[in-house]
């Protein structure tokens, strides 16, 4: 028997609604390749927080249409990349429910029905939208991208996830979902938990040319699909201390992005290597090797992961409609409650 068949007969067999474990749900906007700054920021944290939650992960590809709404015929393939990268960083189907967004269209009802509740005025006082607004040099926004957080809203809320693991940017929008299931419980009936966000310690690492984070559109990231010759020629490329002219200068460390990233992936020689070139003991090209050992010894675990789903694509396509599967039973049940509660099942005996 598959794992995924494994899976399937778990669906099947399970009650959704007895797990006794609190509900998170979290997940990525297909936009591309995952990166390092992915796995520091999230995905490590998803990885262990599987084995302690009842973990529902959505490839949000719907909202990848607030931005990329011009071609989507890359999402596709984008989908299926992020799926590859979940299970390549140690996401196991069989503890987390991997889903596709646009196919549990429930979804999108409970978006409707929450956006009758939400102000233009609201959305516009998002702090998060605005700055991507700016971000995308918007003069006009798309209705789509203005309802952003109702739709994010509509994510946590149709599995009634209790948590959310996201960064300090993202507190506006899991407020903005508090505001409307409150306000919805208060009119309606209380179908739905107030979520909290779990914050995210995890340092934004920088992007190789260490003047931003990390990020597919500026060109400055290691992906976790690297291959190691990748990974190896982009290290040499990486910004290090302007000030260091010789290999025997005194460095600054604080300043350089291989040494960031030696703090990240390389803790146990971390303090040796800042001791080394504080001292001029280190030249960079040599430090470099040393993080590109690393980062390839790190992504090696991924690598081996990631070729069986490379040799039996058809892999990826069942975890998916089996995860999609479970969240649009659960999604069900949810719509059937919020139907009852806003007195909209007319036909119902």
């Amino acid at each position: 028997m598959t794992r995924s068949q494994a899976l399937l007969n778990q669906i099947k067999g399970d009650n959704l609604m007895t797990d006794s474990r609190q509900r998170i749900l979290t997940g990525d906007r297909p936009t591309g390749k995952l990166h390092l700054g992915h796995y520091v920021g999230s995905l490590k944290n998803r990885v262990e927080l599987q084995n302690k939650y009842d973990t529902f992960l959505i490839i949000a590809d719907v909202q990848a249409l607030t931005t990329n709404f011009e071609s989507p015929e890359q999402l596709s393939q984008d989908v299926r990349q992020v799926a590859r990268d979940y299970l390549a960083a140690g996401i196991d189907p069989e503890k987390a429910t991997i889903f596709v967004q646009s196919m549990v269209p429930e979804i999108a009802e409970l978006t409707v029905f929450f956006s009758m509740i939400v102000t233009v005025n609201q959305l516009r006082h998002n702090p998060t939208i605005k700055a991507e607004s700016e971000q995308y040099g918007y003069k006009e926004m798309t209705y789509g991208f203005l309802g952003y957080p109702i739709s994010q809203a509509a994510d946590i809320s149709f599995c009634k996830a209790n948590l959310v693991p996201v960064g300090e940017d993202q507190i506006p929008h899991i407020e903005q979902t508090r505001k409307i299931v409150r306000k919805f419980n208060n009119m309606y009936d209380q179908v739905f938990p107030e979520p909290e966000a779990l914050i995210s310690d995890f340092p934004r690492l920088m992007g190789l040319d260490g003047k931003a984070k990390m990020s597919k559109s500026l060109n400055n990231a290691i992906y976790l699909s690297d291959t190691e010759k990748e990974v190896n020629q982009k290290i040499m490329q990486a910004k290090t201390d302007p000030a260091r002219i010789h290999k025997d200068d005194p460095g600054h460390p604080e300043v350089c992005t291989v040494f960031h990233y030696h703090q990240a992936f390389n803790t146990d020689e971390s303090d040796e290597i800042e001791a080394d070139c504080r001292a001029g003991r280190i030249g960079c090209v040599a430090c470099k090797k040393r993080l590109g050992k690393k980062l390839n010894l790190f992504l090696d675990p991924m690598r081996e992961r990631r070729i069986k789903y490379i040799e039996n694509p058809a892999l990826i396509d069942e975890i998916l409609m089996r995860g999609t599967e479970k969240a649009r039973k659960v999604a069900g049940e949810t719509l059937s409650q919020v139907r009852a509660a806003m007195k909209l099942d007319y036909f119902s005996a």
